[in-house]
C-alpha cells in the first residue's frame, strides 16, 4: 500500500521545507484551538496560501484544531472550522469529543481525524470513532505495532515515527495543568517532565535530583522496513516546535527510505547528521516493544549532539581536542559532562594555526571560552555545513506529459496533462520554412523549457511535417498559458460545501446529585462503605473481588487494549467506547468534559452520569451546570471532584521501577513538592501533590454528585471527610 508521510510545519519557513523535501502531507496549527500554542503557527491568510501551495504540489494539508474547547469559545471554535472547510482544507484533528462530533453532524463531508489527543489505545476506541464517520485515528504512542496490526476496524491509522515522546499518555497529562495552569490539553504545555525529580520510598531516596520523567527521541529509522511492510496509512513525524533545517533533514530522511523501501540508504550517516540537528537520545519506542526504562534519558533533557572527540589537554586558554569526527569553524560544540559550549568561531591545528576544519583523527585546538578545567568528552551541536546546506531548498517538480502537434497549415497544438488536469491551446497556422525548418528536436527543447515553473516534462510527443516554421515566441507563449492553467487548476478548491443544521435530540438524564468515594485499600473501602454514599469506586481490581454490591464500581485499568474485558457490571471509565455495550457505567474525569456538548454526546452513548474535566474552575463548573440547562433545557447528572489528589499522569510500564501495588513511593521536585507515585502492575500513576479544594460546595451540592478521592487517608481520615461533606 502508498504510505503517506506526514510532516509538522509550525510556520511558513518549515511548511516549505517540508513541501519541498518530499512530504505527502503537512499539519499546521492556527493561533488557536491546536496543540502547540508556542509555536509561531498560521494566521488565516497564511493558511489560505499554505492550502494553495500544499496542493500545487500535490501534497494535503491537515490543520491542528486538538485543544479541549470550553464553552465560551464554541462559536468561535465552529467559525475557524468552517472557515478551515471553505479555505479547501483536506482534514482538522480534534480531541475534544464533543466538538469532533458536533463537527461531523455540522460538516458531513469535512474529514475529520481523531487527534493523539483523543487517546485511541484500542480497538473499540477506534471502532466507535469510525462509527462517528472520522476517517482516521493517530494512535497512542505506548501501542506496539502487533496492537496496532490487531485494530481490524476499517479506519485510516497514523502512527508517530520519529520525535518528541510525551511520557504520558496524551491527553491523560494534566501535570504542566495542576503545578501552572498551563494545560497541555489546551496547547499550553511546560514541559514538566523535563524537570529533575528526586524519587523516594517512605524516608529512603531511590534517585536523587535525575531527569526520572523526560523520554529520549523516537527514531524509527532502523525498523522503518517492518512499518512498511504494516497497513499503516500515515507515517507522522513530530516536531512543530522544532527547527524548520530540522524538518527538511527529517523529512527528506524518510521520504529515502520510503521511496527506496529502506534499500540503499545510508541510516548510520544520516543518524549521524541528525544527531548534530537534534539529539536527546533515541529510542524505537513502545511500536517495537521496547522496555519502558529504556525509552528514558535520566542524564539530560537537552540536545546531546553528535560525540567527535574527547578533551585531552586543558590550559586557561586553550582546550586540545583528539577527534573521531570532523570538526569544522563555526560548528558547535558542547562538553558533555561540563554542559557549557559554544560556537567554534577559532580553529587551530596541532602547530597552532588557524586551519578551517580539522579531519576526524587528528588533534585540534579551540579556545577556552568556558573556563573548562578537566578533560571531558566533546560533542558537536551544530553543524555549521549541514545547516548551510539545509538552509538551501531543493527543487520539487510536478511530472506532467507534452504532446505538439504542428502540422502545415494547420493551428499549432499543444497539450499538457498533470494526469489529472489537462489543457490544450492552439496557435497561428504553421508556415513552411523559407530557409531555416524547426526540427521535431528544437520543439521539443522549447516546450519543455520549464525552468521557472514547478513542472517536469517525464513524455514529449512531437508530431510535425518536414520543413515547417514555427515562431520560438509564439512556443513560448502558448508554454506558458498552459502551465499558467494547470497552476490554477491545481491549487483552486473543487469542493461541494455542506453545512447542515445539527438536530439536537436530548437524552433524559435525572438529576441525582449525591457523595461518592474512591479508595484502594480494602480497609478504606470498608470504611467508605459504612457510610450511605451513592455509588464507591474501587481502584484495586483484587480489592473489588470482595465486594459485590449495587454501589461498587470497579475502576479498570486506564487504557487498556481490551476496554471491555474484565469489567464488572458497574464500572468508572476513563476511555471512549460504545457505552451502550455495558451497563451501569459511570465516566471519569479522563473523559475530559469540559463543554455541554462532549456531556450530551456521552449521554447520547447511553452513559448516565460523567465526571466533569479537573480542568475546570469552580466557576467554569457553575457556568458548566446553567450552559447545559440553558441550551438543552434539561438538567445534567454530572459528578465533580471535590477532594482528593488529581491523577497527573498515566504512564505505559514501570518505568521509575517501583514495587506493584505499593503507595509509600513519591517524586519531590526542586520546588519541594511531593507526587505521590504507584505501579498498579500495568501502568505507573502520578499523583497531584496538592489537593483539590472545591468552593461553593454547598450550591454544587444541588445540582452534582460531589466526589471523594481517597490515596493514603487512614479510616479516622476518611470517616471525617465524608462526615464533612454529608453537613453541606
Amino acid at each position: 500500500m502508498k504510505h503517506e508521510l506526514l510532516v509538522p510545519a509550525g510556520d511558513v519557513e518549515s511548511l516549505n521545507q517540508a513541501i519541498a523535501n518530499g512530504a505527502d502531507a503537512v499539519y499546521v496549527g492556527c493561533k488557536n484551538f491546536g496543540a502547540r500554542k508556542f509555536a509561531k503557527n498560521f494566521e488565516n491568510d497564511e493558511i489560505v496560501t499554505a492550502i494553495k501551495l500544499c496542493h500545487l504540489y500535490g501534497v494535503k494539508l491537515y490543520v491542528t484544531m486538538n485543544t479541549l474547547i470550553k464553552d465560551a469559545e464554541v462559536p468561535e471554535f465552529l467559525g475557524q472550522i468552517e472557515f478551515l472547510y471553505k479555505a479547501g482544507v483536506d482534514a482538522v484533528l480534534i480531541q475534544d469529543f464533543g466538538m469532533l462530533c458536533l463537527v461531523r453532524e455540522k460538516y458531513p463531508n469535512l474529514e475529520v481525524h481523531a487527534s493523539t489527543q483523543a487517546n485511541t489505545s484500542s480497538k473499540e476506541t477506534a471502532a466507535l470513532y469510525h462509527s462517528l464517520g472520522v476517517k482516521r485515528v493517530v494512535f497512542s504512542r505506548e501501542m506496539s505495532l502487533d496492537e496496532i496490526k490487531k485494530v481490524d476496524v476499517p479506519i485510516e491509522k497514523e502512527v508517530f515515527i520519529h520525535g518528541a515522546l510525551c511520557i504520558s499518555y496524551s491527553g491523560c497529562c494534566l501535570m504542566s495543568s495542576m503545578l501552572g495552569g498551563r494545560s497541555g490539553n489546551r496547547g499550553e504545555c511546560a514541559g514538566c517532565c523535563r524537570l529533575p525529580y528526586t524519587l523516594e520510598k517512605g524516608q529512603r531516596v531511590m534517585a536523587n535530583d535525575k531527569y526520572l520523567l523526560s523520554t529520549k527521541e523516537l527514531n524509527t529509522s532502523y525498523r522503518f522496513e517492518e512499518l512498511l511492510n504494516s497497513d499503516i496509512t500515515s507515517f507522522k513525524i513530530e516536531g512543530r516546535m522544532k527547527s524548520p533545517e530540522y524538518v527538511g533533514f527529517i523529512t527528506r530522511f524518510y521520504r529515502n527510505l520510503i521511496d527506496s523501501h529502506c534499500k540503499n540508504v545510508d541510516i548510520d550517516g544520516l543518524n549521524k547528521q541528525l544527531k548534530t540537528i537534534f539529539n536527546r537520545g533515541f529510542t524505537e519506542g513502545y511500536l517495537f516493544n521496547t522496555d519502558p526504562v529504556e525509552l528514558m534519558n535520566n542524564d539530560t533533557p537537552n540536545h546531546i549532539g553528535l560525540e567527535i572527540g574527547k578533551v585531552i589537554e586543558v590550559t586557561p586558554k586553550y582546550i586540545k581536542i583528539e577527534l573521531q569526527e570532523e570538526l569544522n569553524q563555526q560548528d558547535g560544540i558542547r562538553f558533555l559532562n561540563n554542559g557549557n559550549g559554544f560556537i567554534v568561531n577559532y580553529l587551530y591545528g596541532p602547530d597552532g594555526k588557524l586551519i578551517n576544519s580539522a579531519p576526524a583523527g587528528t588533534i585540534c585546538f579551540v579556545d577556552n571560552k568556558v573556563e573548562l578545567t578537566t578533560t571531558d568528552v566533546v560533542c558537536k551541536t551544530q553543524d555549521f555545513k549541514l545547516m548551510s546546506s539545509l538552509k538551501q531548498l531543493p527543487i520539487r517538480r510536478i511530472p506532467i506529459t507534452i504532446q505538439v502537434k504542428a502540422k502545415l497549415s494547420e493551428p499549432l497544438e499543444i497539450i499538457m496533462s498533470d494526469g489529472t488536469y489537462t489543457f490544450m491551446v492552439q496557435g497561428n497556422p504553421v508556415q513552411p520554412s523559407q530557409n531555416a525548418p524547426m526540427s521535431k528536436q528544437r520543439i521539443r527543447e522549447q516546450v519543455e523549457r520549464l525552468g521557472e515553473t514547478p513542472f517536469t516534462s517525464t513524455t514529449t510527443i512531437v508530431e510535425s511535417d518536414p520543413n515547417i516554421f514555427i515562431p520560438v515566441k509564439e512556443i513560448n507563449e502558448l508554454r506558458r498559458s498552459l502551465t499558467e492553467q494547470l497552476v490554477q487548476s491545481r491549487m483552486q478548491v473543487n469542493k461541494e460545501y455542506v453545512i447542515n443544521d445539527v438536530v439536537i435530540d436530548v437524552p433524559d438524564t435525572k438529576l441525582d446529585p449525591a457523595i461518592t468515594a474512591s479508595a484502594y485499600t480494602m480497609e478504606q473501602v470498608d470504611a467508605c462503605n459504612k457510610y450511605k454514599l451513592k455509588r464507591i469506586y474501587v481502584m484495586d481490581h483484587e480489592v473489588s473481588k470482595e465486594y459485590d454490591n449495587d454501589r461498587m464500581y470497579y475502576v479498570p485499568t486506564r487504557n487498556s487494549r481490551t476496554p471491555l474485558a474484565g469489567y464488572k457490571k458497574r464500572a468508572l471509565v476513563s476511555e471512549y467506547f460504545d457505552f451502550s455495550l455495558k451497563e451501569y457505567l459511570v465516566g471519569n474525569y479522563g473523559l475530559n468534559v469540559t463543554n455541554v456538548y462532549t456531556a450530551y454526546y456521552i449521554y447520547k452513548l447511553t452513559m448516565q452520569t460523567v465526571t466533569l474535566s479537573v480542568e475546570l474552575t469552580n466557576e467554569e463548573l457553575i457556568n458548566f451546570i446553567n450552559n447545559y440547562i440553558k441550551t438543552f433545557n434539561k438538567y445534567p447528572n454530572v459528578e465533580i471532584l471535590a477532594y482528593g489528589r488529581v491523577e497527573n499522569m498515566v504512564i505505559k510500564g514501570n518505568i521509575l521501577k517501583l514495587s506493584t501495588k505499593v503507595y509509600d513511593y513519591k517524586l519531590r521536585d526542586n520546588k519541594g513538592r511531593v507526587f505521590p507515585v504507584f505501579f498498579d502492575g500495568v501502568n505507573t500513576h502520578v499523583l497531584n501533590y496538592e489537593l483539590v479544594k472545591l468552593d461553593d460546595v454547598k450550591l454544587l451540592k444541588k445540582y452534582a454528585s460531589l466526589r471523594l478521592d481517597f490515596y493514603d487517608e487512614d479510616p479516622d481520615k476518611i470517616k471525617s471527610i465524608i462526615n464533612e461533606y454529608l453537613m453541606y
